[in-house]
């Protein structure tokens, strides 16, 4: 109820705030009529000067159907509407950009993508939130044809981006290389068929998955999506269980649901297993029986054990880089630059830190150097 409470103090997390001080007449003139009619026309003259004469040039609009909040499901868009300020809220805290939350009334994939174009001239970047797989790659690839802004949909590559990195770390603490390792995922959905094509698409070559139907092989494809995914995942033992698949494993990911692992499938593992267990609220498996259960590197999704695996590391600092970049979309590369770029800002690589903290203050300029490269 704490929460609550705060909540209903805040009525909301964000505010507007003007620039220009308007105390007089002349402010009022140049702020609005007749002054503003001179950023008007030279827009019209030159329309590639809107973001430098208005907020579109760090206006980020954070948008969701509410059809797939983490940890709460398919809650609509009213109650959808505090996470997306929240997501705000993180945008200006860590990257200095103003953002602003857009829930849509359908969720209706075509309607959500013809509603987005439409909203588009007033936006920077656009951050997808929340809405359910396969749905939202359609709608995400789909934005990306119509549209020349950047457009991001964080549960898919902000999760594969710090996944990636953490791993890049938690590799070198147990001294193997990922072309030799077995990554077995759990959680097929938006995050986990983006981390499976980074991690492919990074040199791991022994990727095995299962959702909730079982193991994913060619003769039980369901969707575009799950067809896709097949063409990066061993085909071998299609009857096989998540806890067979474990055996001999050296890399469990989980992005599907809590407590389906326990000490016996860790130790199934081979030495120096590695142990994410990304599940909200509540981990596949908990920080501290993964541990005792013999894993060399664990982390989960929850701020109160070490290792965190917090997508805040990654879309902050890529979004706001994309915009003084004036890049026009994102591409695996600049996810993949993305990553190497957290993860080199862990100089010593321990068990217990593979990741930096969302409070490194070199995050964003590391970003923003990692795609000025790309």
């Amino acid at each position: 109820m704490k929460g609550l409470k705060a909540h209903e103090a805040w009525r909301g997390k964000l505010r507007i705030a003007s620039v220009p001080t308007i105390e007089s007449m002349a402010d009022l003139t140049l702020a609005y009529t007749p002054g503003v009619a001179e950023a008007s026309l030279a827009i019209v003259k030159d329309p590639s000067r809107t973001n430098a004469l208005t907020w579109r040039g760090r206006l980020v609009g954070v948008i969701s159907d509410g059809s797939a909040v983490l940890g709460l499901g398919n809650i609509g868009p009213d109650a959808a509407l505090p996470v997306m300020e929240g997501k705000c809220v993180l945008f200006k805290r860590f990257a200095d950009l103003d953002a602003i939350p857009l829930v849509l009334d359908t969720q209706d994939p075509e309607a959500f993508i013809r509603t987005v174009v439409h909203l588009a001239p007033s936006l920077g970047a656009i951050n997808l939130e929340d809405i359910k797989a396969p749905e939202c790659v359609h709608i995400e690839r789909t934005l990306k044809k119509l549209l020349s802004i950047p457009v991001f949909h964080d549960d898919q590559h902000g999760t594969a981006i710090v996944v990636l990195a953490g791993l890049i770390n938690a590799l070198t603490v147990v001294q193997k290389a990922r072309e030799d390792v077995k990554v077995v995922l759990s959680g097929l959905g938006a995050a986990g068929s983006a981390i499976t094509k980074l991690l492919a698409a990074s040199g791991f070559k022994h990727l095995v998955g299962f959702d909730v139907l079982g193991k994913l092989h060619p003769n039980r494809v369901t969707n575009a999506l799950e067809e896709e995914l097949v063409s990066y995942l061993e085909r071998s033992n299609p009857t096989q269980s998540l806890q067979e698949a474990l055996i001999d494993a050296d890399v469990f990911i989980g992005v599907s649901a809590g407590n389906i692992l326990n000490a016996k499938d860790i130790q199934a593992m081979n030495e120096g297993a590695i142990v994410f267990a990304l599940a909200n609220p509540t981990p596949e498996i908990s920080y501290q029986e993964a541990h005792e259960a013999g894993a060399a590197v664990v982390a989960t999704g929850r701020s109160d054990a070490p290792n965190q695996i917090n997508n805040v590391l990654a879309f902050p600092g890529l979004i706001r880089a994309a915009l003084m970049l004036e890049l026009s979309q994102f591409d695996e590369q600049h996810y993949l630059k993305a990553a190497h770029a957290i993860a080199a800002l862990v100089d010593r690589p321990t068990p217990t830190h593979i990741v930096p903290t969302v409070f490194d203050e070199r995050l964003t300029q590391a970003l923003y150097e990692a795609l000025k490269n790309t």
